[in-house]
C-alpha cells in the first residue's frame, strides 16, 4: 500500500498538500491538486477511512441494525437505506440482531468503535435501552425505523400501521365477514400494537363483536402464523376470515388451512400485511397491506444525513402511508348465517 509520503514525492509537493487534497481539508491550487490526484491514481492509493475517522472523530460509515435478515420485508428496507447512503457518499454496514436485544446492544457498542457518522436501528423491543446506548455514540447521529421504543425522542420513520390494519379489516367487513380473527405480532413491539389497534378500531366502528380468543399473539414468522391458525380454525364457531399481521404469518396460516382440509378463500379468507411480491405466487395469491419498505430505509438515511449536517435541528417523525393489494385470498364468506359472539374485545 503506497503512503502519502510516496505521493508527495511523486507529485513533488509537500506532505501537507497531499493531506489537504485527499481529505479536502483546505483549498489547494489547481495545478498542485491535479499533480496529487495523478500521483494517487498512478500509485493506486486508497485512503484509510478509519484513519480519517480518528482525525475527524467520525468516518463515512453508517451502521444499520435490523432485527431479522430472514424476514423478506427487511432486505427491501436495507436496499433503500444502502442506495440512499451510497448516493450521499456514505458506506452502509449491516448488523442482524435476531430479535435479541442483548445482541442489538452489543452491535451498538461495537459500531461505536468504528466512529460511524450515524446509526439506524430497527429496535427489537419497546424498551429503549438500545436507543439510549445510541445516545452515547458521541457525534454519531441515530435514527429509529419501523418500531419506536417507549421513551425514544429522536428522529423516527415508521409505517402507518394502524391505518393499514384498519383498511384491511374494513375490506373484510365490506365483503360480508363478521367472524374475523387476527394473528398479531409480539405485543412488545409498537408496530404489532398499532396493527391490533387498527383491527379493533374497524370492528368497533362496524359494531362487530368477536370472542377474545379470536385474537392470537404470535411471532412475526411462518411458524407463529401456523400455530396460531391451528387454534383459530378449531374454534366453534370458526372464523370466516383471518387477518395475519405480516405476510410470513399469513404463509403459516395458509399451511394450517390446507392441513385441516379447508380451502382459501371458500372456507376461510386470508389477509396479510407487508405486500411482499413473492406472495403473488401463493395459491391463491395473498391479499395484503403494502408497506413501502424501500422508502422506509431511504427516508431513514435521508433523516440521518440531515441530522449529521445539522445536529441541532428539531427531531422529525415521518409516517409513511400504506395501500391495499387486493388479490384472490379474500372473498365473500360462506353462505351460512353469521354468528355474533357475546364477548367484546376491549381496546
Amino acid at each position: 500500500m503506497p503512503s502519502m509520503k510516496q505521493i508527495a514525492r511523486l507529485a513533488d509537493v509537500s506532505l501537507g498538500t497531499v493531506s489537504h487534497v485527499i481529505n479536502n481539508s483546505a483549498k489547494v491550487r489547481e495545478p498542485l491538486r491535479r499533480r496529487v490526484l495523478e500521483a494517487v491514481e498512478l500509485l493506486g492509493y486508497q485512503p484509510s477511512q478509519l484513519a480519517r475517522g480518528l482525525r475527524r472523530d467520525k468516518t463515512n460509515i453508517i451502521g444499520m441494525i435490523i432485527p431479522d435478515i430472514t424476514n423478506p420485508f427487511f432486505p427491501a428496507v436495507v436496499r433503500g437505506a444502502e442506495d440512499a447512503a451510497f448516493d450521499s457518499g456514505y458506506c452502509l454496514v449491516l448488523c442482524n440482531a435476531d430479535n435479541n436485544q442483548s445482541k442489538e446492544i452489543s452491535y451498538m457498542k461495537e459500531l461505536r468503535t468504528y466512529l460511524p457518522a450515524g446509526i439506524i436501528v430497527i429496535p427489537s423491543n419497546l424498551n429503549d435501552v438500545t436507543m439510549q446506548e445510541g445516545k452515547l455514540t458521541g457525534r454519531s447521529a441515530v435514527v429509529c425505523l419501523d418500531r419506536i421504543p417507549r421513551d425514544w425522542k429522536g428522529d423516527t420513520v415508521t409505517i402507518d400501521n394502524e391505518d393499514g390494519a384498519m383498511q384491511a379489516t374494513q375490506h373484510l367487513i365490506r365483503l360480508g365477514h363478521m367472524r374475523i380473527a387476527t394473528v398479531t405480532g409480539p405485543l412488545h413491539l409498537t408496530n404489532a400494537i398499532d396493527r391490533r389497534t387498527g383491527f379493533r378500531r374497524a370492528l368497533r366502528e362496524a359494531n362487530i363483536l368477536i370472542p377474545s380468543e379470536y385474537e392470537q399473539e404470535s411471532s412475526f414468522n411462518r411458524e407463529g402464523g401456523y400455530s396460531a391458525a391451528l387454534k383459530l380454525l378449531k374454534m366453534e364457531p370458526r372464523p370466516t376470515a383471518i387477518f395475519a399481521q405480516n405476510d410470513l404469518m399469513a404463509m403459516g396460516v395458509m399451511v394450517a388451512i390446507r392441513e385441516l382440509g379447508l380451502q382459501c378463500p371458500h372456507d376461510v379468507s386470508l389477509f396479510g400485511f407487508d405486500g411482499l411480491e413473492v406472495m403473488e405466487l401463493m395459491d391463491p395469491p395473498l391479499s395484503s397491506v403494502l408497506q413501502p419498505g424501500y422508502q422506509l430505509g431511504a427516508m431513514g438515511v435521508q433523516l440521518l444525513v440531515e441530522r449529521i449536517d445539522d445536529p441541532a435541528r428539531e427531531f422529525v417523525h415521518h409516517v409513511l402511508p400504506t395501500n391495499l393489494l387486493l388479490r384472490a385470498s379474500a372473498a365473500a364468506p360462506p353462505s351460512e348465517p353469521p354468528t355474533k359472539a357475546e364477548t367484546r374485545v376491549h381496546p
